[in-house]
């Protein structure tokens, strides 16, 4: 469990300096240069997702029950998992009204995953680590909407062919994570062998 919490400090630590410690960035900017300051902010993370990676995977199976989640939860997650890639999705187009409603696409597809994973999972380590990732998107969300209120930010849309895209891709990317991609990934297959 002390692996999957330092990976969770490091990870969520490095994700959360923009709002906790921005003094602190911006000198690591002017000192370092913003690729050098995106270098360091990389491998942290990856050392982080690392550590959560091998320490969930290593309590997981081993950690008490906390709750027992209902019959109707697994459907339930799954459909809010297709909402959390779709959300993912939109991330990465440009113009979309999906990232106009919402502003920060990937922080509220973050928040979606978090509580899909917690209803359909109940030991110590899910609720630690998807608790623990639902709080952070949770609390980095509200951020980020309150620096755009104090710099006026939107994000214009820039028609709907941008919105298809990005629930396509969305689509598409959760019929491959509950096809193959989780059993892979996870090692907890979605879909019964055929």
């Amino acid at each position: 469990m002390y692996t999957l919490l330092a990976g969770l400090l490091l990870v969520l630590g490095m994700h959360s300096v923009r709002v906790v410690a921005e003094p602190l960035r911006s000198t690591a900017i002017a000192r370092l240069g913003l690729q050098g300051w995106r270098g360091i902010y990389s491998l942290v993370s990856l050392a982080g997702i690392w550590l959560v990676v091998s320490g969930y995977a290593g309590v997981r199976l081993d950690s008490p029950d906390l709750y027992h989640p209902p019959a109707w939860a697994r459907t339930v997650a799954l459909g809010l998992m297709l909402v959390s890639l779709v959300l993912l999705s939109a991330t990465y187009v440009p113009g979309t009204h999906i990232r106009q409603w919402v502003a920060h696409p990937m922080l509220l597809g973050t928040r979606v995953w978090a509580f899909a994973h917690l209803l359909a999972n109940g030991r110590l380590a899910d609720v630690v680590l998807f608790g623990s990732v639902l709080g952070w998107s949770i609390f980095a969300y509200h951020a980020a909407r309150a620096r755009d209120a104090a710099s006026a930010t939107r994000y214009p849309a820039n028609g709907w062919p941008r919105d298809a895209i990005a629930v396509v891709a969305g689509v598409v990317l959760w019929m491959a994570v509950v096809v193959y991609l989780h059993r892979y990934l996870a090692g907890v297959p979605l879909m019964a062998a055929a």
